[in-house]
C-alpha cells in the first residue's frame, strides 16, 4: 500500500485531536474529488507501518486516528488499513478510529468477506458514501456532499441496521 499523505494533528477529520493517513488508491473516480492525485494506486510513499505508529505514539494531545484516502476500504488497501487499526490499537488502546469511504455500509456488508467485516468491527464511525459534485455542501461537518452519512459504526454492527452518529454542535 501507498500513502498520499499523514497528518499529525487534524480536528477537521473527526471529532477530537485525530492523526490522519490518507491512502492512496481509490476506484471511484467521483468527479470533483478534493484529493485526486490519491486515486493512483502508485501515488506516495510506501507505506511504513512503523514511522506512523511512533509519530502517534510521541503525540499526547491526540484521541484518535482517521484513514481516509484515495480509498482504504478497496480489495487492494483493506488489510493493511485493518493490520494498521489493530497496531494503532495496541499503542493506544483508547483511540477512537473514523474512516472514510466511498462505499456506503450496505455496499461493503454486501461483499460477503470476513476481511471486510473483521475491519469494519474495528472501526467506531464510518463516513460513507461517495462525493457528489451536485450535493456539495460546504456547510455540513465532516462531509464534503449531503448524500454522505457519518455512521456509529460499532451501534450498525451491533443492531445490524443504519444509525447515524450524533454529533454536538
Amino acid at each position: 500500500m501507498k500513502v498520499a499523505g499523514f497528518y499529525d494533528e487534524s480536528i477537521s477529520n473527526g471529532l477530537g485531536w485525530r492523526a490522519v493517513l490518507f491512502v492512496s488508491g481509490c476506484p471511484h473516480n467521483c468527479p470533483g474529488c478534493h484529493n485526486k492525485i490519491a486515486q493512483d494506486y502508485n501515488y506516495g510513499e510506501e507505506f511504513d507501518e512503523t514511522k506512523f505508529i511512533n509519530r502517534i505514539k510521541e503525540n499526547s494531545i491526540l484521541s484518535g486516528i482517521t484513514i481516509s484516502g484515495g480509498e482504504p476500504l478497496c480489495k487492494e488497501n483493506i488489510a493493511c488499513v485493518s493490520k494498521f487499526i489493530d497496531n494503532v490499537k495496541k499503542e493506544k488502546p483508547n483511540f477512537n478510529v473514523w474512516c472514510y469511504t466511498g462505499y456506503t455500509l450496505e455496499e461493503l456488508k454486501n461483499r460477503n468477506d470476513q476481511a471486510t467485516i473483521d475491519t469494519l468491527n474495528k472501526i467506531d464511525v464510518l463516513v460513507d458514501g461517495r462525493f457528489v459534485e451536485e450535493r456539495k455542501n460546504p456547510e455540513i461537518r465532516f462531509r464534503g456532499s449531503d448524500n454522505q452519512r457519518i455512521l456509529d459504526l460499532k451501534k450498525c454492527m451491533q443492531e445490524n441496521k443504519i444509525i447515524e452518529l450524533e454529533l454536538e454542535i
